[in-house]
């Protein structure tokens, strides 16, 4: 994903909030000493997996709706993927196209069997037909039809899905810059990668080209590790649990500064200790030790995109 390192280094470069700290990076992949632990794709077993492209097609709604957990405490994405794992399971038809386009709020609450609304519920209802509609017109109702129509390129699966569909779209202007993050559609191919452990569905040829996925919990790791420094301004927002709006510049250095400092660190993994790593281990390792650490600040914002 050349635009999205290219733009994010950009933002390094430019940022006035979040500074990426070399001697951080140094540190952080000292310690590592090439130790990082294998994570399982699904070392929770709360995915739905058929080995076929119903696995595809749950993975899609997935991360169509992969989104926003913070603002109701008791819910996270551990509900979303067990709630929808077990609505398929009940009902092979519920994720089919034409079912899609003709969610509602309480109906998807019921799947999940969540009491209360969803965070952002709208925006995920109208995400949900968004999906149903466009893999209906272009793409015969199957989410298995778009991956296969991208060769085993998970670059041009990230940009397929940023074409045709909107809500994928996770980018932002940044003094004068369009700078582009992607986080939800590389999840997908990373999903797909990690699902069916890169064959079938989940071969791709440049699996190396994706970034980390930049939410809310891997810069707290980051910023833990030492990796990430935070101006005092940000640090004092952070820590009171005060909202960063979206598409604020502090809310894009934090997102952009991630993934410019994990490839810092692929590359320096890759020189000391020569041996290659790809962002997707990197990400899910952070991601995992963050959700292990919940008393870390994490900065708060209301978005589709993560």
């Amino acid at each position: 994903m050349d635009q999205v390192k290219a733009t994010t280094a950009f933002v390094a470069s430019s940022s006035s909030h979040v500074v990426v700290d070399s001697a951080g990076i140094e540190k952080a992949v000292e310690n590592i000493q090439g130790k990082i632990p294998k994570i399982e794709w699904d070392f929770e077993g709360i995915h739905y997996f058929d080995n076929g492209p119903l696995t595809v097609q749950y993975l899609f709604v997935l991360d169509t709706l992969n989104f926003c957990f913070w603002p109701d405490k008791k819910l996270s994405y551990d509900d979303l993927a067990s709630g929808l794992k077990e609505a398929l399971e009940n009902d092979k038809s519920v994720f089919d196209a034409d079912h899609l386009q003709k969610f509602t709020g309480l109906q998807l609450r019921n799947l999940l069997k969540w009491p209360r609304p969803l965070p952002l519920e709208d925006e995920r209802i109208r995400l949900l037909h968004e999906v149903g509609f466009e893999l209906e017109r272009s793409f015969g109702g199957k989410a298995s039809n778009l991956v296969q129509s991208c060769g085993r390129s998970a670059a041009k699966l990230v940009a397929t899905i940023a074409s045709h569909f909107p809500g994928f779209r996770d980018h932002s202007v940044y003094k004068g810059h369009q700078i582009f993050l992607y986080k939800r559609a590389q999840i997908f191919a990373a999903d797909l990668y990690g699902a069916f452990k890169g064959q079938g569905y989940g071969e791709f040829n440049d699996i190396s080209s994706i970034t980390i996925f930049a939410d809310y919990i891997v810069p707290a790791m980051l910023w833990k590790l030492g990796v990430l420094k935070y101006s005092s301004a940000l640090a004092s927002i952070i820590e009171s649990n005060k909202e960063i709006a979206s598409g604020s510049e502090e809310e894009v250095e934090l997102r952009a500064c991630s993934i410019y400092a994990v490839e810092k660190m692929r590359d320096l993994i890759s020189v000391k200790l020569g041996k290659q790593v790809l962002s997707v281990e990197l990400d899910l390792w952070l991601w995992a030790y963050g959700v292990q650490n919940p008393s870390l600040p994490h900065h708060r914002t209301l978005s589709i995109y993560y």
